[in-house]
């Protein structure tokens, strides 16, 4: 069966759900700490349950994620996702659905990794770049549309956004009747999962570029979770219009992640994820001295096309760097390393702020993105070099692949 644009949607919704597994519950955390008679400290464990459990099944799955066929993981862990959310709708028991949240991120933990491992199998040369470029639109778009599904859903009862999760259900059988499985059957005795994941990790090129995934996610957090601290404290907005302020990032996400593809035909993605790091950094940076909503806007739009650009290319280029018989489990690494990256932006920036001020925790993780991007910067000749080889041994299945039908930009 030919991989259609179609195919390439259903990778992006697949990406959006496994966005949405946290953003949807956020801004709903403050009308459910009295229905479940908790705390609004201990409230905060839905989300965190939710993202410990993906971050460990990450690698779980990526053990043996090169060794199945890449719908036997899939469709199962939609299933996953998706029950726990119609069972929590009916519970009003905190400890019951922390365990359903735990699951929940069970089955979350594969939808990343298999959207990028199937674009790994199908999509080659610049064609990945615009497929992972629909991918990081549909994460972009997911940001910011998954809080707001979750207010709206809210108004009805604190528990109406559990029901958004089932959607994956009916989007699971869709799956297995329609997406084609990409996989090329080779001995399994090839493919030893985690272990030759780790393995992978001796190259340079391999655990640098996982090092990017976590750097680019921490940078995120640290705009997610001190931004609105920023505009709250220091400029007197309120919460919702904070929430609303982080919807224009996302904007600029959107916007700059669709033009990907044509400057990775003009420069090479080491290029071009050291001036997402560069815009990123100094839109951190310059945040610290904002002292008016006119200053702030226009940096948080350069920190969205700064994001957009290095997360599209980082994702691109793991795909490609990736030795072929450990691509999953490595898969599986990188994204469990954005997950220790959203876990850890927000203590090792609170410490920051503990000892010191807003404007310290801007300048630090400023200055770590302007770091980033002068490392990938020097770093440029070894990734290029070895992708020239790599090109070059491959030339052939390089060209446009007959599995799949030219992409269409109007994904």
């Amino acid at each position: 069966m030919q991989f259609k644009n179609t195919h390439l949607l259903m990778l992006c919704i697949t990406a959006y759900f496994a966005m949405a597994g946290g953003a949807l519950l956020a801004p709903v955390l403050p009308e459910m700490v009295e229905p479940l008679q908790t705390t609004s400290h201990e409230i905060g464990l839905l989300i965190s349950a939710f993202t410990l459990s993906t971050a460990i099944f990450t690698l779980v799955i990526g053990h043996f994620i090169d060794r199945v066929n890449r719908k036997k993981i899939l469709v199962p862990c939609l299933v996953i996702y998706g029950l726990p959310g119609i069972v929590s709708y009916f519970s009003a028991d905190m400890q019951l659905i922390l365990i359903l949240r735990f699951i929940q991120g069970i089955g979350a933990a594969a939808l990343l990794p298999l959207t990028m491992l199937v674009i790994a199998d199908v999509y080659k040369s610049h064609e990945s770049v615009h497929a992972m470029s629909r991918v990081s639109m549909a994460l972009a778009i997911g940001s910011v549309s998954a809080p707001l599904i979750g207010g709206i859903l809210a108004s009805f009862g604190w528990n109406y956004p559990f029901l958004f999760y089932a959607l994956s259900l009916p989007f699971a059988f869709v799956v297995l009747t329609s997406l084609p499985e990409t996989r090329v059957q080779k001995d399994s005795d090839n493919h030893k999962g985690l272990i030759n994941g780790f393995k992978a990790l001796k190259e340079l090129r391999v655990v640098y570029t996982i090092f990017q995934g976590f750097a680019i996610f921490f940078l995120l957090y640290s705009v997610l979770v001190y931004v609105p601290f920023m505009l709250e404290n220091v400029l007197g907005y309120t919460a919702k219009e904070a929430g609303l302020m982080l919807a224009f990032q996302g904007i600029a996400i959107i916007f700059t992640v669709s033009r990907v593809k044509s400057l990775a035909s003009k420069y090479s993605k080491t290029t071009i994820i050291a001036a997402g790091f560069v815009l990123s950094g100094l839109a951190l940076l310059s945040i610290s001295f904002a002292h008016s909503i006119v200053a702030v806007l226009p940096l948080i739009l350069l920190f969205g096309a700064g994001y957009g650009l290095a997360q599209t290319a980082i994702d691109t280029q793991i795909i490609h760097i990736a030795p072929l018989e450990s691509k999953g489990g490595v898969l599986s690494i990188h994204n469990s390393m954005k997950f220790v990256g959203t876990c850890l932006s927000p203590i090792v920036l609170g410490i920051v702020l503990s000892h010191f001020d807003l404007h310290t925790v801007f300048m630090v993780s400023g200055s770590l993105g302007l770091l980033v991007a002068l490392i990938t910067y020097l770093m440029k000749n070894i990734f290029e070099n070895s992708v020239d080889e790599h090109v070059k041994d491959t030339k052939i299945s390089e060209s446009h692949s007959p599995f799949v039908e030219p992409l269409d930009d109007g994904i």
